[in-house]
Formats: structure tokens, sequence, C-alpha cells
């Protein structure tokens, strides 16, 4: 990550990787642009060239900007053994292994010797989310797949540990998107209705139920676009209409082509409370403006939950009106894309045109 100039200089930086200065240790992390390496300041390894080098506060930081870590001086390990973060992996562990239940606070603190409220904060702190979320989310994957592969409804409800059936129901909307026999039978139930149009950006498409937009897409081929679509919902009932909504999908087109400067259209999206979470974060950032996915977790009161704020941002399942195309790697550079670099960069080119010239009027 670039340093902020109220923090270390990069030269100083730069100084203690040349002599392996163990009292930055911890501070900071260099990547090699020559290698995609990035290591400690103390590597042992041969120096890099100053111009090769940059600069990152974090390991999340380096990995988010796709450096691999050194094999040599491992910085992905610990130099200093962090005992609440040894702490909170056993308390993921334990609920890993509970399949039954999900563990209260108390069960969980008096496994690691820790105050209940402490265990609560230095978790989100670490994971991004609660105990509770982080097992209530391993429950509901745990049930997709037992659906998926065709088990009984009442034994998939009781083999994950929901207490009982009204339980379930009560989640299903938010977890499954659905009711339980309709996710099992893979959106059979749900009607999805589509069109495509060709942009700027090559094709777009535009999927909608009755509630709202479900999913928005861009490639070079129709076909494809539509392949995609029917892989996503394969069993539920979709029709082609390009003049269903077409006021939303020509919204979209004028966001594309620079006449729109925002997006309002109504949403059916699923995603974890978290992925929720980073979206309405994305939906925040101006028009003509970027962050990193560094920024957007200290945002959310998450500064460790950097590359779960990445992942988030590749399962968004609504392009453009969640911009996920304003979040950049932490050096600055575009990073990925799920449509594809060069439309990255052709978004946020138009965005900025507009930017300047609205701030010079």
């Amino acid at each position: 990550m670039q340093l902020q100039q109220t923090q270390l200089l990069e030269e100083t930086l730069w100084e203690a990787v040349l002599n392996r200065d163990s009292a930055f240790e911890g501070k900071f992390f260099y990547g090699v642009r020559s290698t995609g390496i990035y290591c400690r300041p103390i590597c042992p390894s041969r120096r890099p060239n100053r111009n090769q080098v940059c600069f990152f506060q974090s390991v999340q930081d380096a990995e988010i900007a796709d450096f691999r870590p050194c094999k040599r001086c491992q910085p992905q390990s610990e130099t200093v053994p962090n005992p609440a973060k040894a702490k909170v992996l056993t308390v993921c562990r334990y609920i890993e292994a509970r399949v039954d239940h999900i563990p209260t606070l108390l069960e969980l603190s008096s496994q690691v010797e820790m105050s209940p409220s402490y265990l609560q904060k230095i978790f989100k702190q670490i994971i991004g989310v609660s105990p509770f979320q982080y097992a209530d989310t391993l429950r509901s994957q745990r049930l997709k797949q037992r659906l998926q592969s065709r088990e009984e409804i009442a034994d998939a409800v009781y083999n994950t540990g929901y207490g009982s059936s009204s339980q379930l129901y009560e989640k299903a909307p938010k977890q499954l998107g659905m009711t339980p026999k309709t996710y099992q039978q893979a959106g059979k139930t749900i009607s999805i209705v589509y069109a495509i149009a060709p942009c700027p950006l090559g094709y777009l498409l535009v999927a909608t139920t009755e509630k709202g937009i479900c999913a928005v897409k861009l490639g070079d081929e129709a076909d494809k676009l539509e392949h995609i679509l029917k892989q996503e919902f394969h069993q539920a009932h979709i029709i082609r209409d390009d003049h269903t909504h077409k006021e939303w999908i020509q919204a979209i087109l004028d966001f594309i082509a620079g006449g729109e400067t925002h997006l309002d259209l109504p949403l059916d999206v699923r995603g974890t409370a978290f992925q929720k979470q980073v979206w309405q974060a994305l939906q925040k950032i101006p028009y003509g403006e970027t962050r990193t996915y560094a920024d957007i977790a200290r945002n959310l009161a998450k500064p460790q939950a950097v590359r779960a704020v990445g992942n988030a941002c590749g399962a968004n399942p609504i392009a453009l009106i969640v911009p996920c195309h304003r979040v950049l790697r932490s050096d600055g550079s575009l990073g990925g894309y799920h449509w594809g670099i060069e439309r990255k960069q052709k978004l946020l080119t138009q965005e900025s045109k507009f930017y300047k010239h609205d701030s010079n009027t």
C-alpha cells in the first residue's frame, strides 16, 4: 500500500530494507514488481533494484495487489506470535467442528480463556464478522450443500444444526433467497426476465425478477452472457424480453455512456450480511472517485478484513449498479475485474472525464 504522507517516508523504508533493520519488522512489507513477490524488511534475499520496489502496510494489502509471499522470510507468518489471533483461529476451528449447533459466545470464550465481550471484539477485528455470523454462514453453506445433493429437507435441517424447520424458514429468504424447497430445485419456481443490448463495453445483460434486478453482466458475446445466466439459475423459468423494464436498461446504458452518474434501481440480490455491507459501501463511492480495498475495510470498521472485501467485490452480482470497478489495489493499479480490465479502465476513464469537467464548471 502507498503509505500516507504522515507516515513513514518511502526512502526511510527503503533504507530499512537495505539495512535489513529489525526495528521495522511488522511495520511494513515490500514487494518486488519484477518477481511478484513480497517480503519482510529483514528478508535475507538479494536486495532488489529500488525502481522495482513498492511498499505495503499489511500482508493483506500485498496479496490484494497480487504479490506472492516470499518462501524465505515467509511474511504471511507472524514473526512475533499473536496470542489473540491464535485464539481467534482456535475459536474458528471449534465452530467449524460443531455441526449440530451454533456455540454460544460464553461457550466459545471458555475454550480460549477470554471474556465474551473481548472475544466478540477481537473476533470481528480479525475475521470481519461476529462469531455468530461466522457460524451462521457455515451452517447456511452446509444446508445449501445438502439441499443441492437432494437430501430430504427435514434431514438437511436436522443435520446442519437448525433447531427447527420454522427457524430455518424464518431465515430462508435472507440466507437462501427463497424457500428451501425452491432452492433445492435450483430456482425452479422463479421467473426471470432478461434483456441484452449492445453498449460501448460490448454487450449488456440485465436480468430481473418480480422484485427487481437480480443480475447485470457485461461481455463480448450475447450468447455467452445468456449461457452464464442460465447456468446460475438452471431450473428457473427464464425468458428473454427486451421490452420489459426497458427504462431500467436504458438507465444503465446511459450510465455506461456517461450520461447518467447515479443508478437508483430496484434490486433483488442475495448475499451474506458482510457482502451486503461491502456492496452498500461501494454504492457510496462518488462518481469519478475511487477507493482501495483497504479503504473499504476501514470504512466498515473492519481493517483486518481486506481480503474479505476483495472477495465480496468479486461476488458482486450486479455490475455497474454496485460499482466495484471503482475499487483499486492499494498501490493504485487497476487490479482485477470480473468483466475484464479493459472495461474497468474504460469506465474509470469515462467517470474521470466527467468528474474533471464537473469540477471545472
